[in-house]
């Protein structure tokens, strides 16, 4: 049985589903297929991504394949209530709302688990993580799974690497329609989007420091000296270094950047990007925040212990007032941005990312008897066959090789 916050949200969700459905021809056209060809029928499938509407129309997208879904989220802040009633209104079971606590969000997790799925789609590792410690009697059920971001993956690499994972994973993120789109241009507006709407702040003028020059920390320093900021990148890759100076961004340490910095944003998946040292440089009125998955990247407690005052300096911004009367403030309790304090990606890039899934999906399904338990890539013929689609349903053409060319070429 669901676990929502209020069912009479879901007329204003369902707005939210078709809007998004509108820009997604990709989703429409596979939902179209799956309702023919029902890949899933008699599969249950456990899905924790980011609660809002282009993760709803996957959830349908599935259930049109015959999935029975079970779906929660994967962030505390991320879930849209109104989406959630909308999707349990439609006969998913979900479980999720806004604002979770610690121990609800792991209960959300747990009840989705709690099904004995087949296939899990997983954005960030928590369900593989439950799986693989709470949850090990179910394993024997699960055929495989697909990761959505950057630290899910690492987390998969590394139980690969020890050699504890017990079922096949779909590396999503790192598919070229996923993570060059989605992580560079769906990123790169979608934390804007959140930070402009939060602050109600200039970007022009500004000195903006992203932490990480990643495929997402790109995105995000384009577009902000898109929008006139001066940009200081910071990293500890010298091949990314280099590369963020020979695309017009300054480089320097994280402790020299927090002397020059009006807003801060962390893009690493790491921990500890921004530590209380640094904080003792920046200047009254910073302002910090968070686009990598967990909120571990900015030391709040640190900055909890040093302030002598925390208030609510407007929705979803928390300030601190240190010990010399300087104020910095933090945005969406230091968890994603984009999705904390905004929408997510737009539609149209999560049109390419949730194709993969659903194709990603689709193969664990295809080659289950072939698959054995570690990290797999995206096929090749996947990534080629969702970008094809992609650009005939922008009305685009391209170009094919020849018989002769092929030749030329050993293909």
């Amino acid at each position: 049985m669901s676990e929502i916050r209020d069912i009479t949200l879901a007329p204003s969700g369902e707005r939210k589903i078709a809007w998004v459905r509108q820009y997604m021809p990709l989703l429409r056209g596979i939902e179209e297929e799956f309702s023919k060809t029902k890949p899933f029928a008699g599969l249950k499938i456990a899905l924790s991504v980011h609660m809002e509407a282009k993760t709803a129309y996957l959830c349908r997208v599935l259930a049109a394949g015959g999935a029975e879904m079970h779906v929660t989220g994967c962030n505390p802040l991320s879930t849209q209530d109104d989406v959630a009633a909308a999707v349990a209104a439609g006969g998913i079971d979900v479980h999720a709302w806004h604002g979770a606590t610690e121990e609800e969000y792991t209960a959300h997790l747990c009840a989705v688990l709690a099904c004995g799925p087949n296939i899990i789609i997983d954005d960030g590792g928590d369900l593989v993580n439950l799986m693989h410690t709470k949850y090990t009697h179910l394993i024997p059920n699960v055929i495989g799974g697909c990761e959505e971001t950057t630290t899910g993956i690492h987390r998969l690499r590394q139980m690969a690497n020890a050699g504890t994972l017990r079922f096949p994973m779909v590396l999503v993120n790192d598919a070229d329609c996923k993570h060059l789109f989605d992580n560079r241009y769906g990123t790169g507006q979608s934390v804007w989007d959140g930070i402009m709407r939060t602050t109600n702040l200039i970007v022009a003028g500004k000195t903006v420091v992203v932490a990480g020059y990643g495929w997402c920390g790109k995105g995000v320093a384009m577009r902000a000296k898109g929008m006139g900021a001066r940009v200081v990148v910071t990293e500890i890759n010298p091949v990314r270094a280099i590369e963020a100076v020979m695309d017009g961004f300054a480089v320097m340490p994280m402790a020299e950047a927090a002397e020059i910095g009006d807003l801060f944003i962390t893009v690493t998946g790491c921990r500890d990007v921004i530590r209380a040292e640094h904080m003792e440089k920046m200047h009254d009125g910073a302002i910090l925040c968070n686009a990598g998955h967990f909120n571990v990247e900015i030391d709040l407690p640190a900055l909890e212990a040093a302030a002598q005052e925390e208030y609510t300096a407007r929705e979803n911004i928390r300030g601190y007032v240190l010990p010399d009367g300087r104020r910095l403030f933090v945005l969406a309790e230091g968890r994603l941005v984009n999705l904390a304090s905004g929408d997510g990606h737009p539609a149209e890039i999560m049109d390419m990312s949730f194709a993969i899934q659903a194709m990603s999906a689709l193969y664990l399904v295809e080659h289950r008897d072939s698959l054995t338990p570690d990290v797999i890539p995206v096929p090749e013929e996947t990534d080629k066959a969702v970008a094809a689609r992609k650009l005939h349903a922008m009305g685009l053409e391209f170009d094919v090789l020849s018989p002769e060319q092929k030749a030329y070429l050993g293909i």
